[in-house]
């Protein structure tokens, strides 16, 4: 495993989306701190025994998570993030994996390409911060659905919080992020229905922001500086985390 000082060149050497704690004094600079939202995931504290698949890894942050956890086999999936579509590659998952010594398996493949005959079945499914990147958001909850054994843990963004009724917003350019590859913003019974429709006989909704607290940090943007997002988006959009059982 590589340590000290060529860890740290290594590191400085490819573009990161994770932080994740390589060895003593070896942070990887990612934009995105997985322990910011791990809290709010329900990740089981022990997975003794359990096999895990993680779809959109990436760097590969909550499959080692899933690993440390004791989980008897973790599959890290990706497509876009390793096949060097968008800025990000596998070196970084690659790098991570070795200087862990993890034993975490890897396969290149797309969400609408897994099946029990590509990948097998799994105890638990990871589906973090992919689905309002899919065109067909259906679709991907169906192949999330085919691989599932036990439970589903999605954590995605949501939009029209303030419908009680299934509905999605469409991003067809920037409209969210300003990002291009952010297609859809379903709300919460959007997101339900869907699983549901794809086969989970159980859809819990363990975590969104309350309106109060939505509306607590647009006015706490307010006094920091200039408004840049109008009260309606920061009322209706942010993140929300569901479990799905077959």
């Amino acid at each position: 495993m590589p340590t000290g000082p060529d860890l740290r060149a290594r590191v400085a050497a490819l573009p990161w989306y994770h932080q994740i704690d390589l060895a003593p004094g070896v942070r990887t600079p990612g934009v995105n701190d997985p322990s910011e939202s791990l809290p709010r995931l329900g990740l089981p504290a022990d997975l003794s025994g359990k096999t895990v698949l993680d779809i959109g890894a990436w760097d590969g942050a909550w499959s080692f998570e899933a690993e440390r956890r004791g989980a008897q086999r973790v599959l890290a999936t990706d497509s876009y993030s390793w096949t060097g579509a968008g800025w990000g590659t596998k070196a970084a998952f690659e790098l991570a994996r070795e200087a862990l010594g993890s034993a975490v398996e890897d396969q290149t493949i797309d969400v609408f390409d897994l099946s029990p005959e590509t990948v097998g079945m799994f105890d638990v499914v990871l589906f973090l911060g992919v689905l309002y990147h899919v065109k067909d958001p259906m679709g991907a909850l169906e192949h999330v659905a085919s691989v599932t054994a036990g439970r589903a843990i999605i954590e995605t963004e949501v939009d029209l919080m303030l419908l009680r009724r299934p509905a999605a917003a469409f991003y067809p350019s920037t409209e969210l992020n300003a990002d291009p590859t952010n297609w859809w913003g379903l709300n919460p019974p959007a997101v339900a229905a869907g699983l549901r429709l794809a086969g989970f006989s159980r859809v819990d909704l363990v975590w969104k922001r309350s309106l109060p607290a939505r509306l607590g940090g647009w006015a706490k943007h307010l006094r920091g500086g200039p408004r840049r997002r109008p009260l309606l988006d920061a009322l209706n959009r942010h993140r929300a985390v569901f479990h799905a059982w077959k």
